[in-house]
């Protein structure tokens, strides 16, 4: 693809999915620097939005979804923990509820893998995998709210 024809698509989107998607490539540039260079804890208290009300331009779960997606493409090494930060983050900012959730497999080379993703709405917002695969991580118990009083529970 041309990079005019990019540079196109990106204009000829409403201005309030050009704003989100600008959000989240900031965002998620900001996520991946916090996770390698800091505790994930503090990571993510950096990264990730506090809560708000109803807002004007919010957005739906897969306009959120979208806008990380085409993120991760200009953001290198953007693996599904800073995606799954972004998310929380451009969530909370449009009111929404979000679970991140942590899973591990032991596969058998013996090595331990990871795996994030997060859940709004009863739905994978970001880091679905195929259902055979999603089965092979044993989930971690979901984690605890960043901000005092908002509830990190959700349906799953």
């Amino acid at each position: 693809m041309l990079p005019g024809s990019v540079v196109g698509k990106f204009f000829r989107l409403p201005a309030a999915e050009r704003a989100l998607f600008v959000r989240a490539v900031l965002t998620l540039a900001a996520a991946r620097v916090t996770t390698w260079a800091l505790p994930f804890n503090l990571a993510r208290r950096l990264v990730v939005a506090r809560p708000r009300g109803a807002v004007a331009d919010s957005f739906t779960h897969e306009q959120i979804g979208w806008a990380i997606a085409q993120a991760q493409r200009l953001v290198p090494l953007a693996t599904c923990l800073p995606q799954a930060l972004t998310a929380e983050s451009l969530l909370h900012r449009n009111g929404r509820p979000a679970v991140l959730r942590l899973g591990v497999k032991r596969p058998a080379s013996g090595k331990f893998i990871a795996h994030a993703w997060v859940v709004s709405a009863g739905r994978i917002v970001v880091g679905a995998l195929p259902r055979a695969e999603m089965d092979e991580f044993t989930p971690l118990p979901p984690l605890p709210s960043i901000w005092p009083g908002i509830s990190s529970t959700d349906t799953e």
